[in-house]
């Protein structure tokens, strides 16, 4: 395959954001005034301060008022943003699904191959866990799956189906070592990243995370390259 073959098939490949299911929680308020950029403001306010929480404590012990109370609310205004602690559960998990796009985007704007691509998504991701509260949050709540089932998104899928794609064409480049299923790889691949985060998450606040994803990223890729 020639080299412009392989760089056109690496930009086409995308992460596929979840949908809410049609029974699902509206996320915001009832007011057309919300649009407003203070507003905006604020709902970005709660919805931090509520991925914070449920990170360091879990969905059964964080309550409207603990948010409420993390940013010096009173929960009616919480609740004018967000009606439900569903509903801004909801909005957590989102946000955090939100994040992975922009990434994929940035790690593709590098004009990398496509398996080092992957590498470089996978080391963007790793930062974004460590810095970033809504995508510590939403880990979290992935992890506890606290609502019934539908309401939010089976975690993984996302990844394993992206990174198959960017494996296929990495395949087809000739870049992963021959017998190397781009499949199975990616499984693996996200196997390793997840539990190397979840790990770090419990151990150190994922103070190292970026460090042992660094260490257990070398290992994989010197087995998958060609």
């Amino acid at each position: 395959m020639s080299g412009d073959i392989v760089e056109l098939k690496k930009h086409r490949a995308t992460f596929p954001v979840p949908e809410r299911s049609p029974g699902s929680i509206a996320l915001h308020g009832r007011s057309p005034e919300l649009q407003q950029e203070r507003a905006a403001h604020t709902r970005k306010q709660i919805l931090d301060a509520a991925a914070q929480l449920f990170d360091e404590r879990g969905y059964g012990k964080t309550s409207v008022k603990d948010v409420a109370d993390h940013v010096g609310m009173t929960k009616g205004a919480v609740y004018f943003h967000y009606p439900t602690k569903e509903a801004l559960t909801i909005a957590v998990v989102e946000a955090h699904y939100h994040r992975w796009p922009a990434l994929l985007e940035a790690a593709q704007a590098k004009g990398l191959g496509p398996l080092d691509t992957v590498g470089e998504l996978l080391d963007r991701t790793a930062q974004a866990f460590q810095d970033d509260v809504v995508v510590q949050g939403g880990a979290r709540l992935q992890m506890e799956q606290p609502l019934p089932d539908g309401l939010l998104p089976q975690p993984y899928i996302g990844w394993i189906s992206l990174l198959t794609e960017l494996l296929v064409e990495a395949a087809e480049a000739g870049e992963l070592r021959e017998g190397v299923s781009p499949d199975a790889a990616a499984h693996t691949l996200v196997s390793a990243f997840f539990g190397t985060q979840h790990i770090s998450a419990r151990l150190t606040r994922r103070a190292d995370l970026v460090q042992r994803w660094s260490d257990s990223r070398d290992l994989l890729f010197a087995a998958l390259r060609a």
